[in-house]
Formats: C-alpha cells, structure tokens, sequence
C-alpha cells in the first residue's frame, strides 16, 4: 500500500519515488513510528518512506502493546510528547479530547502529571503521524507486511532489504527500529491440561514469570476480571516496580564531580538519595536527575565494570527507574501483604503438564509449582541471532555492543564499526541499542534519538536544506 502527500495526485506517484531519495524504517512499534514523524517533521525535501513490519495491524510494539485498553503507562503525560522542544504537546492534545476531558474532569485545565491508559497514547501517536504525513505534499509513505530477513550492502552505497517480495528496490537509508527483539514473543499465556491440571491443583493457580511493569499490570489485570486464585511472581533477581511519588518528583543531582568506578558511582548515588530526603525531597527526584548523566557515567566504566553492573545491579536500577503509578503500586503492596500474591526468587525452567519447573535462587534443587495458567510477562530482548542481524555482522555493518545486549550504536543510533567508524545511512534507534545507552528504551531518549537520527538524515541528502 503506498499513500503519497494527503493533497497529491497519485498519478505523479511512481515518478516522484524514482527520483527521491529512498528510506526503510522496519518496525512500525512506537521506535518506528516516531522515527517516522521525525523525518516528515525534520527533512524539509522530498523522500519516499517504506515501512516493513509483519503485523498487519499496528500494535505499538511491546512498549505499547497490551490486551485491554485500561491498561496505564507508567510514565506521566509530561514526559510523553513526541514533539520535541514542545513537553506539553501530549498534553495538549489531551486537552483538546473532549471526551477525555469529560473522563478526567478533577485534572482539569492540564493534565501533565496524571497517568493515561496505553491506548490512549497510541492514539496520539498515530494521529501526529497522521498529521505529519498529511502536511507533506512531496512525500510518499508505503507499508510492506513481508518480514525482512537480510540486509546487504549494494552498488553505489545503497541497501538492499530481503523479503518475501523479490521486487524490493534499493535505499540509501534503513533505520532498524524493532524495538525489544526480532523474534516472536512467546505465546504468552500457555495452559496446561486442563483434567490433570484439576486433579493437581486444589486451588486456581497462576504463575506470572517477569519482574517489571508488565509482570504487574497482568496481575491486576487477573483481578479486575474477577480471578481469585493464588498468584505466583517468579522473578530471578527478586525484585519488583518501586513506585512513584504522588506528585511530580522534579530532578535534581548533586553538582560535583561525578565518579568514574562502579561502586564510587552506587555509594555516590545513595548518598544523594538519602541527602534527598533529609531536605524532604525524594529519591525518585535524584533517580530522575541521574537520566541526564547516565551516559557520561556508564561510556566512563571499563568493559569488567558495565558486565558487573549487568549481572548485579541491572534488576535493582530498573526497579527504580520503571516505576508504578502510586495507586498500582498500593494495590501490589496489598495484594503481596494479604499472601493472595507471593513473590519467589529463582529461575523458571521448562514446563510440564500440570505446570511449571522452578528452581528457587541459593539452591540447586528442582521443584514443581503446580499451575492452570502460566503467563511469561518478560520482555524480549533483541536476538542477535535473529537473521536481519547476522546479515549486519556478517557484511561488517554492524556489531554487538560490550555486554551484546544489542548493537553498538552512538547517540543518533547509527551502529559502530570495530574502527569506531559508522557506516553512513544504516541507524538503530529505540531499545536495539540499550547496551550502548542507558535509558534507550524510555519514550523521551527515543523521542531525541528519532529526531537526531532524522537530522543526519537530512544533512546527508540535503546538506543545503536546513531541518526544522
């Protein structure tokens, strides 16, 4: 499907594509998306825009991806625009929701530090692109449904993306923006059989594998559709969402110089956070403050050091800087007080009939936890052994980054080579690069990575053209 400019005669179409410069987003969750308002609000000269995704429909990706639209994002409306320089552009368009507003009345005359449901910010999403791509007479935007399996460099520095189409033409640009991971999520909830599970179980029983947002936001969505069986949290590090501060915790960070070791940098923090609170501010204050300057921090640690931090410390700093709203994070608090939820530490392992096998952290022993329903809340990381990938490393596009949680990329998303050079017109923007830069995988940091990629992409096309 191609849709050229909203205003445009389409007759003019494949004459207009021939003659711009082409550009790939593959993944059209909110990394791609964004990507794709950055460039139809950055590049002020034409182009042609192909989006490749094999979802037929249009989910958000796993940042936005959910099975009820109820669902609350755990990030305040401040902090959500996708127009950058413009924080309150999110909630404007709230504000100009009639039926939100009649929703929402006490939050009234803005809503910044409220938290909306996932559906409602997808919305947003897609009517800024819509917005964009309508006031774009000399662009055309088409959607290809074939998973891309390879991408290879060409003739006279152009990319060459594999598919199930044969017929796909060359790009001087390909932005991979496929978020958590090139692989299907797992199936999700999975069932045991059903008669041998009821003689097994006395009571109903669900075992929700993960320790993040999602993890929680499954619980209590079991609750409010009237389950009431025993809950089981298996999380390998143990730790769950801290919550946020009731109102908006504005960050602040200690001015002085920062250290350059792992553990200067965990003492420096908690000294922070306990000065914090002593002159009544709070920690989530200085855990906002630490966003600014967690590159510097983490490109300043050795290779030994950041793969520590991964193994030890990863769980404990996004407990705190994934927060719950402070009405969800109540209703776990009660949920894990009451014994209805029990939260246990160790490692899942296959699954059996009548359930699944877990061994408990500290113990080599394997055990059964009996369960009806088991439902993997865990996010996917990016698999580098995905084939699109392996096609980068293999032709020397790309390469893993230090503790190959992803691809080595700079600020712009555009991947290093083992020279430290880029390889012009290739970027990776949204989580793909979180081994390389902290809070990657946050909406605002992808928000600024979208429009400074756009930026290069339009200082590379159209030098003389100045983005806007």
């Amino acid at each position: 499907m191609t849709v050229q400019g909203l205003f445009s005669a389409r007759a003019n179409a494949a004459a207009q594509i021939s003659a711009v410069p082409r550009i790939a987003i593959v993944g059209r969750g909110f990394s791609g998306m964004m990507t794709a308002i950055a460039l139809m609000k950055t590049v002020r000269a034409p182009f042609h825009l192909q989006l490749f995704d094999p979802n037929s429909s249009v989910s958000g990706g796993q940042a936005l991806a959910s099975a009820r639209s109820s669902t609350i994002l755990n990030t305040r409306v401040r902090d959500l625009s996708v127009s950058v320089g413009d924080n309150d552009d999110f909630n404007d368009w709230l504000c100009s929701n009639a039926a939100f507003r009649a929703a929402v009345p006490a939050a009234i005359p803005g809503f910044r530090q409220i938290f909306v449901p996932k559906e409602i910010f997808s919305d947003y999403v897609y009517q800024r692109f819509s917005e964009a791509l309508a006031a774009r007479r000399d662009i055309t935007v088409q959607v290809c449904n074939d998973p891309v399996v390879a991408i290879r460099r060409s003739h006279g520095n152009r990319f060459l993306l594999e598919s199930a189409n044969p017929a796909n033409p060359l790009f001087d640009t390909v932005i991979l923006a496929t978020g958590y991971g090139l692989t299907a999520p797992d199936a999700g909830e999975q069932h045991a059989s059903p008669v041998r599970a009821q003689r097994l179980i006395a009571r109903p029983h669900a075992v929700l594998l993960g320790s993040g947002i999602r993890v929680v936001d499954q619980l209590l969505q079991l609750r409010d559709s009237g389950y009431t069986g025993q809950v089981t949290i298996i999380s390998r590090r143990g730790f769950l969402p801290q919550s946020h501060t009731p109102n908006s915790a504005d960050p602040v960070f200690p001015v002085e110089a920062l250290p350059q070791s792992l553990p200067e940098i965990v003492r420096f923090i908690r000294q922070a956070c306990r000065e914090a609170e002593e002159e009544g501010r709070s920690w989530q204050s200085v855990m906002n403050g630490l966003r600014k300057h967690a590159r510097s921090l983490w490109r300043s640690l050795p290779a030994r050091e950041k793969h520590q931090f991964n193994r030890h410390l990863r769980a404990i700093y996004d407990s705190h800087r994934n927060r719950l709203p402070e009405a969800m994070h109540l209703r776990l608090k009660r949920e894990l007080a009451e014994g209805r939820t029990v939260l246990r530490r160790g490692r899942a392992g296959r699954r059996g009939l009548s359930g699944l096998f877990f061994t408990p952290a500290g113990s080599a022993a394997e055990e059964v936890i009996h369960a009806e329903r088991i439902i993997d809340c865990r996010c996917q990381a990016p698999d580098l052994s995905a084939p699109v990938i392996q096609s980068l490393f293999s032709a020397g596009l790309a390469m893993p980054d230090e503790l190959s949680l992803g691809l080595a990329v700079n600020a712009r998303g555009e991947p290093f080579l083992e020279d430290g050079s880029t390889v012009a017109g290739l970027f990776a923007v949204g989580p793909l690069g979180l081994g390389s830069l902290p809070d990657i995988d946050l909406v605002p940091e992808i928000v600024s990575q979208a429009y400074a990629a756009a930026e290069r992409v339009g200082e590379r096309f159209y030098p003389q053209v100045k983005a806007v």
